[in-house]
């Protein structure tokens, strides 16, 4: 970034540096623990500054020049402070460094700080270099357009900040490039503010780190075109004279500080430096945490560390009582594995986001394998019932939450400020910055399942909408979890989970647990305007963390009768009851909740859901696939079963909660009475087995899983389509069926009965009921004509419900939203 290109640079400087004495924590991870908001000596500031090639130094603590008292004697320094100043009609908080002042401007500063407007007055009068810090970040939330307009009036320099990330550079550059004295009148006359100077509206730039942690310091600098000499070389970056050198931040860089401000106050509070070369632990957070300028380690030392580190860990089957312990162990383990983990990477020639991008691989690793120790600790005691150990395991993963904050308070700040820098861009930049304010196709929708893979109608309908979706450019993300191996796709982001449990009652149905750092950083890097969740389970409450995280609405799908499902599988009601309380909990979260069906929204109204909550999703097929012209003999073709017979036909999930049992018991009934019927189950599942043993010597087949044009002729060339189940919120398969022009029987409890018009397309049947069933389906079988007119009255009803109109009707449901600014630094590390 550049304000005036057209010398060579001679002094470099980073003008926005924290000492030990910026005292009060602005973060509350920091207050937490009482820690000050930087921990860095000024004789150390000084001296990486020097390393990093800084030809002046300077200190700009919080209204104190203490800091850089301590190295005034030293070769080209200067004291400076960062001034906090208010807006007097409410109280927006705004900083200004104030450069190369004496300790009796310092106390005058301090007495006219309380109004802006006397700052910026005793500023200019005293000759003051000075510039606003961080000028789009919102301090205290209370930051506007109006405030920045001010700001415009009253002040010439403006910084450009290397704690903040490329976009706010990017639209603070973009916006003072393009003021005018047109502009600048029109402000003047909205705010009742005198213009300051000839040339009002050339602004200019500086550059400092905002460095809090040793870390940062010369990443963002400013190369001054002047003799190296402090008033020569302020005097030139007043007339614009510099440029900017800017390495920009992300919320990895702003987590990485903090974890090293926290490291460093208790490294200096219980004097740890004495274990930092034989502990494990230690060792990394003092090579990661800190910038090292002592000399290396003795020989004794590290001989005696890595001889430790590399002795082969006893196998650990026990979780440890402690959340160090297990912190420790996994170090161990990760640094056993992986030795490059404690190289360098502070070389001249290595990345300016190499540290940060390291220590986010270690915390995402080891907080993963701590998560999942804990987890399946956890599922262990449930299923023994050891309610201390429980309530124990609980309490450490509260202690890793807290170990994740940095991380969490990063991103929230890296996405505080979003619709401030929308404002401004749209005021002054003229629509030249990333992105098009004119886009019709601004919506970034992240959808977070953990049934993508499976196979069922709520995953067949996500990917026929990850395909839609591509074809129609709409920007939607399946984000997901799975065990097997699988590249990413376009319009699929699979994560490796950090574990797996099994259900001991549903051995087929897994329970992942994701990795909700990398999601988290993946989310911010695709910039998604909207969440969505189709899973209220481990990747559902990622989804929720990430969007209260980065301050996104989130949406959320009722796909599945849980509870009911959950009294199924176990037969307790109790569970059910459990179930209830935490899907009630979940899905009052949600900023909208849609539902497959309206008994299943207003089944959640009376359970205490908001009604205005409640949308009706939109659920279509694909008609052209599923049509009657495609009753072809697949069952004599592919099965050698005999045309002449009727064809009764399942398809769905082979599971109990099917009410499976119920259509056995019932089709052994009809075999009773007559010989011309014959069975088809198409799908898999848990209850396969019990039901091919049920109905052996019976006329059935089970086909295992079809798809596409199979499956379209499965349905097409059978005869009477039943579905007996009374947990289903939806039952696309029901839509299927109709298409394809055979008449459907559904129970009267869920949500497939909506999807028919009794005794027209179908029949609606009671629930739990086998002799209802057995009637109905016999009804249907002596009336051959009723079936014909139901059948061809279905594909006419289904008509209008194509896939792609559902879909964009659901699309257009989304809320309007800000244009999506662009990221400007990946952070997947």
């Amino acid at each position: 970034m550049h304000n005036s290109p057209t010398q060579t640079p001679v002094v470099k400087v980073d003008l926005h540096v924290h000492s030990r004495f910026s005292k009060r924590a602005s973060q509350w991870v920091l207050q937490k623990i009482g820690c000050p908001e930087s921990f860095t000596e000024p004789l150390q500031i000084y001296e990486i500054a020097r390393e990093k090639g800084m030809d002046m130094v300077t200190i700009t603590d919080h209204n104190t020049i203490s800091g850089a008292l301590e190295i005034a004697h030293l070769p080209g320094t200067f004291i400076s402070e960062e001034v906090t100043s208010y807006f007097p009609e409410d109280r927006c908080k705004i900083h200004i460094l104030g450069y190369n002042i004496s300790e009796k401007q310092h106390k005058d500063i301090q007495k006219a700080r309380e109004n802006i407007f006397d700052l910026a007055a005793y500023l200019r009068k005293e000759g003051i270099i000075h510039s606003v810090a961080h000028p789009l970040y919102s301090i205290n939330d209370r930051l506007s357009l109006s405030h920045f307009e001010k700001l415009l009036l009253l002040f010439s320099n403006f910084e450009i900040n290397g704690a903040r990330d490329a976009l706010q550079s990017h639209c603070l550059q973009t916006a003072i490039s393009q003021l005018t004295p047109q502009t600048m009148d029109q402000l003047a006359n909205l705010h009742g503010i005198e213009l300051y100077g000839a040339d009002s509206w050339k602004k200019y730039l500086t550059g400092g780190s905002d460095d809090h942690s040793g870390l940062n310091i010369g990443r963002t600098h400013t190369e001054i075109f002047s003799p190296p000499e402090t008033v020569s070389a302020l005097q030139a970056l007043s007339a614009g004279a510099s440029r900017i050198i800017s390495h920009p931040s992300s919320p990895l860089t702003l987590a990485h500080n903090l974890y090293g401000i926290a490291y460093q106050f208790y490294r200096s509070k219980f004097k740890l430096e004495r274990y930092t070369e034989r502990d494990i632990l230690m060792r990394f957070l003092d090579h990661s945490l800190r910038h090292r300028t002592e000399n290396a380690p003795g020989i004794i030392s590290r001989i005696y560390f890595y001889w430790n580190y590399r002795k082969p860990s006893r196998p650990e089957t026990e979780l440890p009582r402690n959340l160090v312990e297990m912190i420790r162990r996994e170090t161990r383990n990760l640094i056993h594995d992986n030795p490059d983990m404690l190289q360098t990477d502070r070389a001249p020639e290595a990345p300016f986001d190499a540290a940060e991008k390291k220590w986010f691989r270690f915390v995402n690793q080891i907080s993963s394998n701590v998560a999942n120790g804990f987890a399946s600790h956890l599922f262990g005691h449930l299923s023994g019932a050891n309610v201390f150990d429980i309530f124990h395991t609980i309490g450490s993963a509260g202690g890793l939450y807290t170990l994740l904050a940095p991380y969490f308070v990063s991103f929230s700040h890296f996405t505080r400020d979003r619709t401030l820098i929308q404002e401004i861009r749209t005021r002054f930049c003229n629509h030249t910055s990333p992105g098009n304010l004119e886009s019709d196709s601004h919506i970034r929708v992240a959808h977070f399942t953990d049934t993508f893979y499976e196979v069922n109608g709520v995953a067949r309908t996500l990917h026929q909408q990850v395909e839609l979706a591509l074809k129609i450019q709409k920007n939607l993300t399946i984000v997901t979890c799975d065990s097997e191996d699988r590249p990413d796709s376009k319009g699929v982001k699979n994560f490796k989970p950090v574990g797996i449990h099994e259900l001991p009652e549903y051995p087929e149905q897994k329970i992942f647990y994701p990795p909700i750092l990398e999601m988290l950083a993946y989310c911010y890097e695709q910039n998604f305007t909207h969440l969505h969740s189709a899973t209220p389970g481990p990747i559902g409450l990622a989804a929720l963390a990430i969007a209260r995280i980065l301050k996104l609405p989130i949406e959320g799908t009722y796909h599945t009768s849980l509870p009911q499902y959950a009294r199924y599988l176990t037969g307790d009601s109790a569970v059910e009851d459990l179930t209830w309380k935490y899907i009630l909990w979940y899905y009052s979260q949600m900023d909208t909740v849609y539902v497959p069906s309206r008994s299943t929204g207003d089944e959640l109204v009376e359970k205490g859901i908001p009604r205005e909550k409640i949308r009706l999703m939109q659920r279509g097929i694909d008609i052209s696939l599923f049509h009657p012209s495609r009753r072809n003999g697949f069952w004599k073709l592919h099965y050698d079963i005999a045309d002449s017979g009727i064809k009764l036909l399942y398809v769905g999930r082979v599971s109990k909660e099917k009410n499976l049992h119920i259509l056995s018991e019932a089709f052994k009934q009809l075999l009773r009475e007559r010989s011309d019927i014959h069975l088809i189950v198409v799908g898999d599942g848990p209850y396969l087995k019990e039901m091919t043993a049920k109905l052996k010597g019976t006329p059935v087949t089970f086909t295992g899983c079809l798809s596409g044009e199979t499956l379209a002729s499965a349905y097409a060339s059978a005869d009477i389509f039943v579905f007996p189940s009374t947990t289903d919120t939806f039952g696309n398969v029901v839509l299927e069926a109709q298409a394809s022009g055979i008449p459907v029987i559904v129970t009267d409890q869920g949500g497939p009965q909506e999807n028919l018009l009794d005794s027209i397309t179908g029949i609606v049947v009671k629930g739990d009921d086998t002799d209802s069933l057995f009637q109905t389906i016999q009804y249907l079988l002596d009336h051959p004509d009723t079936r014909k007119q139901m059948g061809l009255a279905a594909r006419k009803y289904m008509a209008d419900r194509s896939f792609e109109d559902a879909f964009l009707k659901t699309w257009k449901m989304y809320a309007p939203v800000v244009e999506p600014l662009p990221v400007a630094m990946a952070v997947n590390a």
